[in-house]
């Protein structure tokens, strides 16, 4: 069994939590004690969360962890001598340091990444980086692993942070059906933007809203002008100029952005070749997917996995 350590402080996001559910849920899937889980603060007892509860803690005190995570905030506080000594502690003694959204500066404050390469989440990339000028940060990642140090941006990031850790110890079947007892739509990696490119449009009415859901959902599928305005309840004329009003774009250049996006995550998580991702993101062949990247990202699709590689045989 291994044990994993949560460190929360006063104001902390509940949200943050929901990275341990993947630990909690490989236990029930498994109905074996895969991890043994602890959430911790300086002194033990109730620490208030961002929404006004509370949550009990345990005193870190001198324990070991296999795992220790230390859980953001929602404003970025200064580091106590007491998490400073108890991460230097962890730093010899744990297999995985690691840090949601702004841990990250507690991971920095204590002198533990070296040359490690770390992400936060982009509301903090500034800061973080006028703080720590010498630092290796990387702004737009979901999560990074470097050696030891696994770091993730936001909140959310930090479910695919611990799946990631989930595949690391168990295998990618097990991190797959904890994904899917979850509900995750599908394993990010890494090297994902923090940035999505359908909350990037913010359409405003539920029409236009729909009819995005129902390309993201359908991407294989015919998304013409007159089927996402069928979705919609409006004339084909009607969607299109709503759907340039709202989103800023025009319909197909939309769908041709989703379908990157998949096939961006699909190209850097698996090995599967480019022609059978191609037609997994509804771009139908190598050829019409190279053109549709190359007009989106200016490299091709190649070049994309490439990089993922890389990054993958540094991390």
């Amino acid at each position: 069994m291994l044990t994993v350590g949560f460190v929360v402080s006063p104001g902390f996001p509940i949200m943050s939590l929901a990275a341990l559910s993947v630990f909690e849920f490989a236990n029930v899937s498994t109905g074996r004690d895969c991890y043994d889980i602890h959430i911790l603060s300086e002194t033990g007892g109730p620490i208030r969360t961002a929404m006004g509860t509370s949550l009990e803690t345990a005193a870190w005190g001198e324990r070991h962890f296999d795992t220790l995570i230390i859980g953001g905030n929602t404003a970025v506080h200064p580091t106590s001598a007491g998490l400073q000594s108890f991460i230097t502690a962890a730093a010899r003694t744990s297999r995985r340091l690691s840090s949601i959204c702004t841990g990250v500066f507690a991971l920095a404050d204590t002198g533990v990444l070296g040359q490690r390469r770390v992400t936060t989440h982009w509301l903090f990339t500034e800061d973080f980086a006028n703080r720590f000028p010498d630092l290796r940060l990387d702004r737009d990642r979901i999560f990074i692993v470097d050696g030891p140090i696994w770091t993730a941006a936001g909140n959310s990031a930090g479910i695919d942070l611990t799946l990631a850790m989930l595949e690391m110890d168990y295998g990618a079947a097990l991190a797959h059906d904890v994904a899917r007892i979850m509900v995750v739509d599908h394993l990010r990696p890494g090297a994902g933007s923090q940035h999505s490119a359908m909350l990037a449009m913010k359409p405003r009415s539920d029409r236009i809203q729909a009819a995005l859901a129902h390309a993201r959902q359908n991407l294989q599928a015919v998304l013409s002008v007159e089927v996402l305005a069928q979705v919609a309840g409006l004339s084909p004329r009607q969607f299109s100029r709503a759907f340039q009003a709202e989103t800023g774009t025009s319909p197909a250049k939309a769908i041709e952005t989703l379908r990157i996006e998949a096939a961006q995550l699909m190209i850097a998580q698996s090995c599967h070749p480019i022609e059978i991702i191609a037609a997994e993101s509804g771009f139908g062949d190598q050829e019409r997917m190279r053109r549709a990247f190359l007009r989106g990202l200016g490299r091709p699709p190649q070049a994309v996995r490439a990089q993922a590689k890389a990054r993958s045989a540094r991390g």
